[in-house]
């Protein structure tokens, strides 16, 4: 039965690593950029939501909508005063700058909220689930955290594939000198993008606080640069691989937490990562693209 608990726990931790990665994900794919930022996005999710219903009063799904609303403001100003100068630099001063506005976005959260942890309560009220007399023990949480993932995944899809900004990211994924000569707003698009990962990496940050009650200015530090693993891992670009790499990473960590070492289990995250991308440079779903030179 711990066999079991274990899985599920995993695939719950998985879960909201795979929804930050959707975020990694889909700005790469895009944009062809890497937003370290992402991380401290997720912990201003967290903060959002713990002001509106610690200090505002307001239900945890206020907390939510409101932490989702902040955050994908944020995620557009970020793009327009850091990123969108740098649309024709090189990918070190892209990536010196995701790592700027990282600091940034930590720093900030200390001088306003102070290094002193917060005690986070879940939004989530859903009763706990018992099975088999009571020995597998599913919380509420961790049913959200699974469905939620779920949803998302699936909604995303259907974005991309259905609508017609979704096919603006398709096709400035491809190529984006191709796109604008269609008529296609990149600026705009890669703008929605962010907009969309930066309102994922709220609900995420919601989820993860609510699944380990403590938040800080460094709380989305660690799960973001797992969730960037889970996206190398899946497939960076590939909107199944992010959820793919995002669950075999959550239930990665938590077997090796459980039968190996927990002062291990982040190094053998790590070291499953560089094992699958020697066999497989692309990640598991990943598409090996050939470029002429």
């Amino acid at each position: 039965m711990n066999l079991l608990t274990y899985l599920i726990n995993g695939i719950s931790l998985g879960s909201v690593y795979a929804i930050i990665a959707l975020g990694y994900t889909m700005v790469y794919g895009i944009a062809k950029m890497l937003n370290f930022a992402h991380g401290d996005v997720i912990m201003v999710g967290g903060y959002i939501c713990f002001i509106t219903m610690n200090y505002l009063h307001m239900p945890g799904i206020a907390g939510v909508l409101l932490a989702v609303v902040v955050c994908t403001i944020l995620g557009i100003v970020i793009e327009k005063l850091a990123y969108k100068p740098l649309r024709q630099a090189t990918s070190l001063a892209v990536l010196i700058t995701a790592i700027g506005v990282s600091y940034f976005l930590q720093n900030a959260a200390l001088l306003i909220f102070k290094a002193d942890p917060k005690v986070f309560t879940s939004v989530v009220n859903i009763p706990s689930i018992k099975l088999f007399d009571g020995q597998l023990v599913i919380s509420g949480v961790t049913l959200v955290t699974i469905a939620a993932n779920i949803i998302i995944m699936v909604c995303l899809t259907a974005f991309t594939s259905k609508t017609k900004m979704g096919k603006a990211m398709r096709a400035v994924s491809e190529d984006k000198g191709a796109a604008q000569l269609m008529g296609i707003d990149v600026n705009r698009t890669i703008s929605v993008t962010f907009a969309i990962g930066s309102g994922l990496a709220a609900i995420a940050g919601v989820l993860l606080c609510s699944a380990y009650p403590t938040l800080m200015p460094t709380t989305g530090s660690m799960p973001g640069i797992k969730a960037f693993v889970a996206a190398v891992l899946g497939g960076i670009g590939s909107i199944p691989g992010a959820m793919l790499g995002g669950i075999l990473l959550g239930i990665i960590e938590i077997f090796a937490k459980a039968y190996i070492s927990t002062q291990l289990s982040d190094a053998i995250v790590f070291a499953v990562l560089i094992i699958v991308l020697l066999i497989r440079p692309a990640g598991l779903l990943g598409k090996k693209i050939s470029e002429k030179v």
